[in-house]
């Protein structure tokens, strides 16, 4: 048993989405005693992680935490739980340790640890790796913010294991010993200022990826991110290795990746490789370009050969939810990009387009700043429709630059698109915020525009 496990022996687990019911059921399973609170009423849980908590006789409580959840040793805490909530505050004061999920699903893995974080771009890059990996003949475990817990698969690892994990701000803020063997960060941009106190504070929480990795591990950065760049030049022991459009990043550092006429090209001691040209790749946009070098730099610290990476790189076509082609009808071109949840992603998007679009646009709002996004509306989007409950909020601050109408519902604003949409036109559902005010997430309201166009 890790050493870090025999300090503890009761565990409460707080948060019954798919990653706290994986962490009750992986340390009740061994042996440890186990409570699980939920703040919401059971009639608000899927009936799915209900059945596995009754299952696995977890002992459990719904609509609320009460005083039981400290008669403990260790508190597990779900993404989605606050750092300001009153049961870490209270948890705090009572000197209980407390972790992420993904730190206390580490304690119990043998294999080694590829860690993507940022802002935009890590369901991309931990899929394509993971594809990379698991092409190159290795026992790739994908996970994390993406498919399945952590906590699902981590003793199903042995030393052999690649586990490639895609990490959020929030399980980085109650990490104490995570220690990836190699740690990306793709880029920082606001997002989640609901959660966080500034800009910085939010920064640090995705530099904490690096917090305890040593002169044997590896870290893998955007160094044209500026503040990545300006972050990534603290006190970091693992060896940096970083990409960019720029072929002058081979001057800085002793391996990396960057882009020169179109080309990808590795870089390290022993000279440079041409992996492939980006104009090959199935995915667009320039954001793309850079997941796939973090991807590509990954796989050549593993020793995987050019030929497998160039193989897998020319054949990805991405992930559903995040600017996955839909369908052609009259016309008219449907992308479904629901994964993007912040301003960046659909800066991102829209610099991925050359064919004018109908944007619909909207949702949860996280304190969103249009302006980042203006230039690229003026230049690609000829007409907008504002959902959700920030609908008020994208009108006013578009309708002077373009139309703008708000749509009541989803199939509303797909009517409006379709209707203002001509042949060789998109239509785009990048709605820069979350979902939870008409969807349970972002892949339900991506699975319901992709029905609604389907059905068109």
């Amino acid at each position: 048993m890790n050493k870090i496990l025999r300090k503890y022996k009761k565990v409460s687990v707080i948060g019954t989405a798919k990653s706290g019911v994986a962490a009750a059921k992986l340390f009740k399973k061994n042996g440890f005693e186990v409570f699980l609170s939920e703040s919401a009423a059971q009639d608000k849980i899927s009936s799915i992680f209900v059945n596995e908590i009754v299952e696995s006789s977890i002992e459990h409580e719904f609509g609320g935490h009460s005083s039981r959840v400290f008669d403990t040793d260790l508190l597990i805490v779900s993404p989605g739980v606050p750092q300001k909530s009153e049961v870490i505050r209270i948890a705090k004061e009572k000197g209980i340790d407390i972790v992420s999920e993904v730190e206390a699903a580490s304690w119990f893995c043998k294999g080694k640890i590829i860690a993507i974080t940022g802002t935009n771009g890590k369901t991309t890059t931990t899929t394509l790796i993971g594809e990379i990996f698991k092409d190159a003949g290795f026992k790739t475990y994908v996970c994390g913010n993406i498919g399945r817990p952590f906590s699902e698969i981590a003793q199903e690892t042995d030393e052999k294991s690649i586990v490639v994990l895609e990490t959020s701000s929030f399980q980085l803020d109650n990490i104490m010993n995570f220690k990836p063997y190699i740690s990306i960060l793709l880029n920082i941009t606001p997002d989640h200022l609901d959660r966080y106190d500034s800009y910085e504070k939010y920064a640090d929480s995705k530099m904490r990826i690096t917090e305890n990795q040593n002169d044997g591990d590896y870290f893998v950065f955007n160094y044209d991110d500026e503040l990545v760049k300006k972050s990534s030049s603290n006190n970091i022991k693992a060896k940096r290795s970083a990409f960019s459009m720029s072929p002058e990043i081979k001057e800085k550092f002793d391996s990396g990746a960057y882009v020169d006429n179109f080309d990808l090209i590795y870089f390290y001691y022993m000279g440079e490789e041409n992996i492939i040209d980006t104009q090959k790749l199935i995915i667009k946009g320039q954001h793309n370009v850079y997941n796939t070098m973090a991807s590509v730099i990954s796989a050549r610290i593993f020793g995987i050969e050019k030929e497998y990476i160039k193989k897998t790189v020319e054949n990805f076509r991405g992930v559903e939810h995040r600017l996955e082609f839909i369908r052609e009808l009259k016309g008219v071109k449907f992308y479904n990009d629901s994964k993007a949840t912040n301003v960046n992603s659909v800066w991102y998007a829209l610099r991925g387009f050359s064919e004018p679009l109908v944007l619909i646009l909207g949702g949860r709002d996280k304190g969103n700043d249009y302006s980042q996004i203006e230039k690229e509306v003026k230049e690609n989007v000829k007409y907008i429709v504002a959902i959700g409950e920030s609908k008020n909020k994208v009108y006013d601050f578009f309708k002077e630059i373009l139309p703008v109408k708000i749509a009541e519902s989803l199939e509303d604003a797909v009517d409006k698109a379709v209707s203002n949409a001509s042949a060789g036109e998109v239509v785009l559902l990048s709605p820069a915020c979350a979902s939870f005010d008409m969807f349970d997430n972002y892949e339900h309201r991506g699975k319901e525009f992709k029905k609604i166009v389907n059905s068109l």
